[in-house]
């Protein structure tokens, strides 16, 4: 599993944990888990994958991707603590 494959697998796998919540809610608490907890690169790669392939993730990770993408800074979570 090539590292780009290893991200999208991790992005729905997170999506997953979170779909009791509903999709529009496991959606944004998947973007801000990988806000809080992916490097930025990580984020970027995410983001450039949603574009390319966007069939490579489940809806409600997709969402989350497009949510990072919409949001343009990669860097900080609206709900998470992130002073680490």
């Amino acid at each position: 599993m090539s590292n780009l494959e290893r991200l999208v697998y991790m992005a729905n796998q997170i999506a997953r944990n979170f779909a009791a919540t509903g999709d529009e809610a496991a959606a944004r608490a998947t973007a801000d888990h990988i806000m809080a907890f992916w490097d930025p690169r990580m984020r970027a790669q995410l983001v450039d994958r949603l574009a390319a392939a966007p069939e490579s993730l489940e809806p409600p990770a997709r969402q989350a991707a497009t949510i990072l993408r919409d949001r343009g800074d990669r860097g900080r979570a609206t709900s998470v603590r992130d002073d680490f």
